[in-house]
């Protein structure tokens, strides 16, 4: 009897885009990158004008740089169908948010690889950029825009924090700018013995100032 925990090959499975809302049609490997071929699952065939059914128009493609296996670059070529309604002759793309934000170079799947890769992994942002097969900058404002969305503005991250603690640190190594800042911590979970500190946040200056403004920006809770 064949082992139950294995199934057969799934190459949309083992790229992680079945969670994305994409499926594999094709795949082209390159000596600098793999390039798959992928089709938006659901059909969103619904006018968001009117509620009638559409018909198919056409096909568009967009590209997206995915999460990269074995170090070399993933990207995404997706068909996108266009749909018009007979009734209002409105025409809207399937959506494709479940892949990535609005207007964005990098699948979902591909920046928490960066972030990942940032934050526990300690690569720089020019490794990350290589392993995307993106420009430095468009892999510095998306993957920070991502931190920024599931760290900083989590408004469950500051939940229990009953001890804090607070140290200036020299950031900046260079003649210009002000050198240091102000760091902020979670030492709840060391007292409590149940785990490391968590960092907080971390503030510009070290003036005692830069901490009550910070404190003053918080809830009572």
């Amino acid at each position: 009897m064949p082992d139950a925990t294995f199934t057969r090959p799934d190459l949309t499975t083992f790229t992680r885009l079945d969670g994305l809302g994409l499926e594999v049609t094709g795949q082209l490997l390159e000596p600098d990158r793999s390039v798959l071929a992928c089709r938006v699952v659901e059909p969103d065939d619904w006018c968001r004008r009117c509620g009638r059914q559409g018909v198919p128009r056409d096909t568009v493609s967009r590209e997206l740089a995915h999460e990269p296996f074995g170090w070399c670059p993933t990207t995404l070529v997706l068909t996108v169908r266009r749909y018009r309604c007979k009734e209002c002759s409105h025409v809207w793309r399937q959506d494709t948010t479940a892949a990535a934000p609005p207007r964005a170079k990098i699948s979902r799947a591909g920046l928490r690889w960066g972030l990942v890769g940032i934050v526990v992994g300690h690569l720089s942002m020019a490794r990350v950029a290589e392993g995307l097969g993106v420009a430095w900058n468009t892999a510095h404002d998306a993957v920070l825009a991502e931190g920024r969305r599931l760290l900083i503005e989590d408004p469950t991250r500051l939940d229990g924090v009953k001890v804090v603690g607070v140290d200036e640190h020299v950031w900046r190594h260079t003649r210009r700018g002000d050198k240091y800042v102000t760091v902020i911590i979670d030492l709840t979970p060391v007292r409590d013995g149940t785990g490391p500190s968590r960092l907080l946040d971390v503030v510009e200056g070290r003036s005692k100032k830069a901490f009550k403004d910070w404190l003053a920006e918080r809830d009572q809770a």
